[in-house]
């Protein structure tokens, strides 16, 4: 039992030393997403995947070197029958000698000699050699080879268009947490206000100057606040959570946001920057593709053309009726040069149709294009529109929770002097943190307008 409940507190302890603890910007949380997140990481291998590819692009304009050795064995060497070619040339000469046979007549030449059964080969023998083939000219090749920094400026721009859609996120999951801390605060001050409240009542009631239905009351609202308190709380830390997990970092970490939001800051009016369509990186991305595309219907183009190879083998062939190659004995050169070109002639339309096919896609990457413009110049105006009432907004609840503060200040006072009553007080109260809720949420707008007119502009 004493082992076991040492293993778990070892694990437990090492649990604890794995956690880590980080203070960042979100600068600095975009940096470390960058290097954590799965879907950037995972980005980011895709250009070293392309480039593997390219890399087997260039092999194929590059010369093939490959060697061969080998060895046959022949238990029975194959039977051929051939036209009997001996026996004429014997009768021949004993025809031109004038030799007679049995019964003394002149021989005479037969007219069918027949067929002779002869095995033309040995039980053993071996190849040793070594061939070259260069390709020469391959339109296909040649385009592949133009189009590899193009392969890999498409892939970048595929990886920066991911690290962008996470950056944006992570822009608003990490000021909707700063913006929390304003939430906590407010509460914060408005139970102590209420404590203080509860306090100054309670003294009055001690003297008769008030009801015991008002510390009541004004219990209730402490109460409510603390619940709402809790919720907020357990909110931000689920949004924590949240963060941690787009910026790929361990729950069991601990995550300290160190930016602020200045009022100020926020205000300073973004939409006075001009705007390009290139800063985009979906713009980019999809630029890169139309030039990719263009490379297609020109490697299609040129598959028209003829092929041309260069061929080269040197061999060495021993024949050996027992296995002793490596004893006495001949080997035999054998070798050879040859240029092959290949013209395509009739494939069927084929290659026709895939031009047109290739062609058809690039007006459709053309087509995408210009209607991203379109998108994004729409976005922009959306997002500008957006930030001004929402800056406009949080001026105006900024305005109104102060108002707000200043009426219950008032309104305090008067019930302390007598002259106002338990349900004023209450109402003002209500107001306050109606307005304080209403700033929080215009806080939040302005802060999400201003990262999505950014984003809109590429420029965040």
């Amino acid at each position: 039992m004493f082992s076991v409940l040492s293993l778990l507190m070892l694990a437990g302890a090492s649990n604890a030393q794995k956690a880590s603890r980080y203070e960042f910007s979100v600068q600095q949380a975009v940096a470390f997403a960058q290097k954590n997140n799965v879907q950037v990481k995972n980005a980011l291998l895709a250009i070293q995947a392309q480039m593997q590819t390219n890399r087997e692009i260039t092999a194929s304009a590059l010369p093939t070197i490959s060697g061969s050795i080998a060895a046959n064995h022949f238990p029975n060497v194959a039977v051929q029958t051939i036209p009997n070619f001996i026996s004429p040339a014997t009768y021949q000469v004993l025809v031109n000698e004038g030799v007679k046979d049995g019964n003394g007549n002149p021989i005479q030449m037969p007219g069918d000699f027949g067929f002779i059964a002869a095995q033309f080969g040995t039980k053993w023998n071996s190849t040793v050699g070594v061939s070259l083939q260069q390709l020469l000219f391959d339109g296909q090749v040649f385009i592949g080879l133009q189009a590899r920094k193009a392969s890999i400026d498409f892939q970048e721009a595929a990886a920066k268009v991911t690290e962008e859609n996470i950056k944006t996120n992570i822009y608003k999951v990490y000021y909707q947490l700063v913006v929390s801390k304003t939430q906590i605060e407010l509460l914060d001050a408005n139970i102590k206000r209420l404590q203080k409240l509860d306090y100054d009542v309670k003294a009055l009631y001690k003297n008769g100057f008030a009801e015991r239905i008002d510390i009541d009351k004004i219990e209730v609202q402490l109460n409510n606040l603390s619940t709402e308190k809790i919720k907020a709380m357990n909110s931000i830390a689920m949004g924590y959570i949240g963060l941690k997990t787009l910026i790929g970092m361990p729950a069991a970490d601990t995550l300290v946001l160190t930016d602020t939001l200045d009022y100020n800051q926020i205000k300073d009016d973004v939409t006075k920057q001009e705007y390009n369509y290139e800063d985009r990186k979906d713009f980019q991305y999809l630029s890169t593709a139309k030039l990719l595309n263009n490379y297609n219907v020109k490697r299609y183009e040129l598959s028209k053309l003829p092929t041309v190879a260069l061929g080269a083998s040197y061999s060495k062939l021993a024949q050996r009726n027992q296995f002793n190659f490596f004893g006495k004995g001949d080997w035999f050169t054998a070798s050879s040069i040859g240029l092959n070109i290949s013209v395509p002639i009739f494939s069927g339309f084929a290659k026709d149709a895939r031009i047109k096919k290739a062609k058809i896609e690039l007006e459709q990457t053309s087509n995408q294009l210009e209607n991203l413009k379109l998108n994004i110049d729409q976005s922009v105006e959306q997002a500008r529109l957006k930030y001004k009432t929402a800056i406009a907004t949080l001026d105006f609840q900024k305005n109104n929770m102060t108002l707000a503060e200043k009426v219950y200040q008032q309104t305090k006072k008067k019930y302390e002097a007598g002259t106002g009553s338990n349900t004023e007080i209450n109402a003002a109260d209500v107001d306050l943190k109606a307005a304080q809720t209403n700033y929080i949420a215009a806080l939040y707008d302005a802060i999400i307008a201003r990262v999505d007119y950014l984003t809109a502009t590429g420029k965040l």
